[in-house]
């Protein structure tokens, strides 16, 4: 009988997210930005250096890494210069060259030249744009952490002024700012999100491509000598974490506001990373059954007893987009985390 009703419950779900019904909006359904950097095309024509540069679809990150360290200051300007979409977006480039990159490559588009003067770790300004913008000294600091965003984020809308604390940006700011400045925050809209909350958002499908662009960035970042992360996973963007948990290099995996990682428990997510888990009393993502039905849904809810992930304070933020609140017990929490100081 309980599973009957479980299948009920998960048919209900399908038929919520089809429909729009019972607070469902409806949403636009999106194509996942995947495959190598803009201007792949013309860097592996690239003959100037005498021998082949890696593959951006393929070249792991510590190869990319190698190879940067084989190159002199010289060809290292060279190749910025000649193809800033590539050096700016490629997992395991040095991060000063990668900032270098990803400003000359802002300057040069009107919708984003506000961005030049910022640490960009990437930029792509291809569909709805993707981008990560770092606060603080990321090749210096003891701790890093990164924050991944849920739905409705893209390069035009990671960081509003209105939303202080909905956006990655602004949640990194408050990030950095609660824990002393000792901790640099990459902003990670990297990945192709939902719009709205239909099917994209019911279905993994964009997650499963921001995993692989997730995994990548982490070994970058270690290929590179920055210190393992701690992964704030807001809304969608703890399915993306869930999903890539296996594989990204990270210390810590934190979900809030979470519809499900997709597993049923933290063993299931198959990671040494310390998993943590918040979720505000006012949050609308807990009217979401936390259950699968035909690839719909994205399983327990992170927050359970059953999922035993190590549970954040959360019963003062603001709803769903209030967990880095001044303030707030979850906020006090992640700076915790993010110093390595949290039990």
């Amino acid at each position: 009988m309980r599973r009957y009703k479980r299948t009920l419950v998960a048919a209900a779900l399908a038929t919520t997210v089809v429909t729009g019904t019972a607070g469902w909006a409806s949403g636009t359904a999106q194509q996942a930005m995947a495959g190598p950097p803009p201007g792949s095309s013309a860097w592996l024509a690239d003959t100037s250096l005498g021998r082949p540069l890696p593959d951006p679809a393929r070249a792991a990150p510590a190869e990319v890494a190698a190879f940067f360290r084989s190159l002199d200051g010289r060809q290292r300007h060279r190749l910025v210069r000649r193809h800033p979409g590539v050096v700016g977006n490629l997992d395991g480039a040095p991060v000063a060259l990668r900032y270098e990159a990803n400003a000359l490559s802002a300057s040069r588009d009107a919708r984003y030249a506000h961005l030049a003067g910022r640490r960009l770790l990437a930029f792509d300004p291809r569909g709805r744009g993707l981008v990560a913008e770092v606060f603080g000294d990321l090749e210096r600091s003891r701790h890093v952490a990164v924050v991944v965003p849920g739905s409705d984020i893209d390069a035009g809308s990671y960081d509003r002024p209105r939303d202080p604390y909905g956006t990655p940006a602004g949640m990194a700011r408050q990030l950095r700012a609660a824990t002393g400045g000792r901790t640099a925050v990459i902003a990670w809209a990297g990945y192709t999100t939902p719009v709205g909350v239909g099917l994209d958002a019911a279905t993994g499908g964009l997650a499963e491509v921001g995993a692989e662009r997730l995994v990548r960035l982490t070994g970058g970042l270690a290929a590179t000598g920055a210190a393992a992360p701690s992964l704030f996973c807001h809304s969608y963007g703890s399915v993306v974490c869930g999903l890539a948990a296996a594989e990204v290099k990270a210390k810590d995996l934190v979900a809030f506001g979470s519809p499900g990682m997709r597993a049923a428990n933290v063993a299931e997510l198959g990671t040494a990373a310390r998993v943590w888990a918040a979720k505000d009393p006012t949050d609308w993502i807990s009217k979401v059954p936390h259950v699968t039905f035909l690839g719909l849904g994205h399983g327990a809810d992170p927050v359970s007893e059953e999922f035993g992930a190590r549970r954040v304070p959360a019963e003062d933020a603001r709803g769903h987009s209030g967990y880095f609140a001044p303030g707030t017990a979850s906020l006090r929490t992640f700076a915790a985390i993010a110093r390595g100081e949290a039990a």
